[in-house]
């Protein structure tokens, strides 16, 4: 008998793209450095966000990306799967359990631009390409001249697109880009109180199902508290909104000195009415913190701005 079937497996499960690819073998990758007894492989599964070639808000939002691999996960068809944090709705389906969030990857949003020009450089009328309605929203905000085109498919897909659409930039996650070792291409980062990210945006979730102490020994390791604390606190904040859909809503938690800094946004499609907000306390209130700022956007507008845009999708 081989050392190879001595060996635990585990069944991860991802979705296919070359980006969920990278991640998800990251993870397989040390989980196996961690715990010599495991071997980690790696199930494709394709998902309802990845067949479509239209707007997510129109068909039920973000949960698309994940929802095929969450009922596979209760069927026990997979032991454990790996998740971009900004891909999953804020409530997980009863009896799945987010079990680590690996240390957090850059949260900001990037410009890749075709002749590398900066975001101010981008000509009056330019053509920028984003399928996020928060991407939309801020860039109108910021420069209302702009002509934002919808703009699906996996990242590199979309970087194709760049030339193809004979676009001025398109806007993507800089940890994608970071991961595939693309971030060369980028032309500027955005600051993120200029650009509020994604709630999650640079973080990865395993999911698992709960109890199950296999798993949790096997990626207990991988957990990076201060991601989870912040992270946490990003999801209580669109949880309390009821963001199931992708609507332009972004959330950002830093750690200062054992003090949690939590940014908030709530924008209208057209960019013209924006309300944000800040927050800070304590790392033990981080879901606490979410709820606070999320009732303070709230009574401030946001629940009007939230209401059309789910009217409209």
């Amino acid at each position: 008998m081989n050392d190879r079937s001595k060996k635990i497996e585990l069944r991860l499960g991802t979705r296919a793209s070359l980006l969920a690819q990278q991640q998800a073998n990251m993870v397989k990758k040390r989980v196996e450095e961690l715990n010599a007894e495991i071997t980690v492989t790696l199930v494709h599964i394709k998902t309802t966000g990845d067949k479509l070639d239209f707007p997510l808000l129109k068909v039920g939002g973000k949960g698309l990306f994940v929802k095929e691999i969450e009922e596979a996960l209760t069927r026990k068809e997979i032991d454990l799967a790996v998740h971009s944090a900004k891909d999953l709705p804020a409530i997980i389906p009863e009896g799945l359990i987010l079990m680590a969030f690996p240390e957090r990857e850059d949260p900001r949003d990037a410009l890749v631009s075709q002749g590398g020009k900066r975001f101010e450089e981008v000509p009056q009328g330019g053509k920028i390409g984003t399928g996020s309605l928060r991407r939309k929203a801020q860039l109108l905000n910021l420069r209302p001249d702009l002509e934002i085109v919808p703009l699906r498919g996996n990242l590199d897909t979309r970087l194709k697109k760049l030339m193809a659409m004979n676009l001025d930039g398109v806007i993507l996650a800089a940890a994608g880009l970071r991961r595939m070792n693309w971030e060369g291409q980028v032309s500027e980062f955005f600051d993120p109180e200029t650009m509020v990210p994604a709630i999650g945006q640079g973080a990865l979730a395993v999911e698992a199902r709960e109890g199950d102490e296999r798993v949790r020994r096997a990626v207990a390791s991988l957990d990076h508290p201060p991601t989870r604390v912040s992270v946490l606190a990003e999801r209580a904040f669109l949880r309390r909104l009821e963001g199931g859909c992708q609507v332009p809503i972004g959330g950002l938690a830093r750690i200062h000195v054992e003090k949690l800094a939590l940014t908030g946004l709530v924008a209208g499609v057209d960019g013209r009415r924006v309300v944000k907000g800040k927050v800070e306390g304590p790392l033990e209130k981080n879901t606490e913190l979410g709820v606070q700022l999320a009732e303070d956007l709230l009574g401030r507008g946001a629940e009007e701005i939230l209401r059309e845009v789910y009217q409209k999708g």
